[in-house]
């Protein structure tokens, strides 16, 4: 409302619910809040999927296989061997760390694992997915990488 302007009254009656006029004669109109679910990186299918890839790598190689996906911070490496460490067998575990974000991919292996996934490959894995990620398929390089590391690894050593 401007200087000098004069208003009409605003008659109660024809407010919608929630609407109130105040002693000031302004309108208040209070407005049901809705927050949006947060989105998810992966559909329900997508992440099926994905506990398929973790579940097949980690019986065929006898390896335990983890995916993280979230921020790592300025010192990323640090940090994915840090969650690395945190694992119930940390020289069995194969961690693949991606921060979308940073655009950082980190994969820590324990000892066990680092004997059975070379360094090559586990730099061809990152290259697959990065691949991937640039798409936008953040699910599939996840899988994809995921599957270039059990086959780097192979089967289980028999006992």
């Amino acid at each position: 409302m401007a200087t000098g302007e004069v208003t009409k009254a605003v008659d109660p009656s024809t407010l919608p619910l929630g609407a109130v006029v105040t002693n000031s004669g302004r309108v208040s109109v209070a407005k049901m809040y809705e927050p949006q679910a947060p989105e998810l990186p992966f559909t329900p299918a997508q992440l099926a999927q994905l506990d398929e890839a973790l579940t097949l790598s980690s019986r065929t190689t006898g390896l335990d296989f983890s995916v993280y996906l979230g921020a790592l911070g300025a010192s990323s490496r640090e940090r994915a061997e840090e969650l690395h460490g945190s694992t119930d067998r940390p020289s069995h575990h194969v961690l693949v760390a991606v921060s979308p974000g940073e655009r950082v991919v980190e994969i820590v292996t324990g000892e066990e694992s680092h004997r059975r996934i070379a360094d090559r490959g586990a730099k061809l894995a990152v290259m697959s997915m990065v691949a991937s990620f640039k798409e936008g398929d953040l699910a599939g390089g996840l899988i994809s990488g995921l599957r270039m590391l059990t086959d780097q690894a192979g089967n289980a050593p028999r006992s």
